[in-house]
């Protein structure tokens, strides 16, 4: 049975930090006769969303009509600042955590997963300019510097932009082997790190 991958977009989303995984696995699904993931967006509400430099994108979903995730990537940019105040995202996020196999986060997403209380206890990294905030939005997480991303198991968080391709690659051999993910990383013409 193929795999639900949500990738949350809005306003002033980093366009890689969404397209990245999103090319990972839709490519490895690709690659494995289109039986391993069905990878789509989400937003917390409908209608157009105007990502970072003006790029237009309809999201798939709302959180409440979308499929049941098994796994989540949250990503990040300037507009991830106004998701800190979202109350009713950050439940969602709760709840779902607890039957998702993985929830990951790009860039600065893991403030949102911090102020959400999912990295309370763990390790978690995030753009090198964003580990003040981090700090700041999840004071129980030790915030590590200088990885490209850190795996607590279920909870992934990558540093920014192109680190989302690593950890998104990282998860594509955790699901189905190192195999699936170098194959996506050549078709992709990109060097895992």
């Amino acid at each position: 049975m193929k795999k639900n991958v949500a990738i949350l977009i809005f306003d002033d989303v980093e366009l890689l930090d969404f397209a990245g995984p999103f090319e990972v696995f839709s490519v490895a699904d690709e690659l494995l006769r289109n039986e391993v993931f069905h990878t789509f967006t989400m937003a917390t509400k409908p209608g157009t969303v105007r990502v970072r430099h003006g790029l237009k994108i309809v999201p798939d979903f709302t959180l409440e009509s979308c499929p049941s995730p098994q796994v989540i990537v949250i990503p990040g940019g300037a507009g991830s600042r106004a998701l800190l105040h979202v109350p009713s995202l950050h439940e969602w996020l709760r709840v779902k955590a607890r039957s998702t196999e993985i929830v990951m986060s790009v860039c600065t997403g893991s403030l949102i997963l911090g102020r959400a209380g999912l990295l309370d206890g763990l390790r978690a990294t995030t753009h090198h300019n964003a580990f003040a905030e981090l700090r700041l939005h999840a004071p129980n997480t030790e915030v590590i510097e200088n990885h490209r991303f850190v795996d607590n198991g279920k909870i992934l968080t990558s540093a920014g932009i192109s680190a989302g391709i690593d950890c998104s690659l990282h998860v594509v051999a955790r699901l189905l082997g190192e195999e699936a993910a170098n194959r996506t990383a050549e078709y992709m013409e990109y060097e895992r790190r």
